[in-house]
């Protein structure tokens, strides 16, 4: 039976925070609960200021399977996060982040290696989340700054895959990120972290440009942008990202998505 076309769904809490219901399995990544105002503490001396408010906090989350982390920044796993997230809840991260965390008591982690994956099944499916290589900036600054993680994301049905999904984290713009297509198949999505952060006057996020660089790379039929106006560092915004996919005409459909709403990450299937 064709599955219906609303069960993979991204709602947007800001920043790289999303709840993704993938089939009969739901996933937060990168909880950052910060409100507007408050700071967040990068390291190495390094501060960012929060300039909008969330959509989604603790309370407000349903059940989860896991926690997808892409690294651990204070803008991407915060005090509130810490806080009040329940400990018990498997978190899918970089093996940096689950020293990390184990620290703050959640001991529940799957730390993977690029190209090492962890599975979640139930009801004859099976959410795939497989680790692919990513760096926070470039040489020598990638240094100083923790290890990062893009995520393939699988939802395999009767033993085939139902629907895939790329969140590339952190990672500013590199010709082998075409790997993922090598490695693990055509995407249905991508959904890039924006933003062109700066730290010690470096960009080390993708911006618009390095996001349409991406985008011309994996050619995904859908792109769900994020993490491009939430904090003070970010200094390319989603209109630089658009302006650029549209100037070099690429394939395939922009869908931005507001803070607090949901939306489909299938593609639209053509009639016929």
């Amino acid at each position: 039976m064709a599955a219906p076309p609303d069960d993979v769904t991204l709602t947007f809490g800001g920043n790289a925070t999303t709840l993704l219901r993938l089939g009969g399995f739901t996933l937060l990544t990168d909880p950052n609960f910060l409100h507007r105002g408050q700071h967040a503490y990068l390291g190495k001396g390094l501060w960012a200021k929060r300039l909008t408010e969330p959509a989604l906090q603790p309370t407000q989350l349903p059940p989860l399977d896991g926690i997808l982390l892409s690294h651990l920044h204070a803008d991407h796993w915060d005090r509130i996060a810490t806080r009040r997230l329940p400990r018990s809840v498997p978190v899918v991260t970089t093996r940096h982040a689950a020293r990390g965390l184990s620290r703050r008591g959640f001991s529940e982690t799957a730390d993977l290696e690029p190209w090492q994956t962890h599975e979640f099944s139930r009801d004859g499916q099976t959410l795939r989340i497989t680790s692919v290589p990513g760096i926070h900036g470039p040489e020598p600054i990638a240094k100083l700054l923790p290890p990062v993680m893009g995520s393939v994301l699988e939802l395999v049905r009767d033993g085939a895959v139902d629907w895939r999904g790329y969140i590339s984290g952190d990672t500013v713009y590199r010709p082998w990120l075409g790997e993922v297509l090598q490695r693990c198949g055509p995407l249905d999505v991508v959904i890039p972290h924006l933003g062109g952060t700066k730290a010690l006057g470096v960009t080390v996020t993708m911006d618009g440009r390095q996001g349409a660089d991406l985008v011309e790379l994996l050619k995904p039929p859908v792109t769900v942008p994020v993490h491009y106006d939430d904090y003070d560092r970010f200094k390319s915004p989603l209109g630089d990202f658009v302006a650029e996919v549209a100037k070099r005409q690429l394939p395939g459909e922009l869908r931005a998505v507001h803070r607090g709403d949901t939306i489909s990450l299938r593609p639209e299937r053509s009639a016929g």
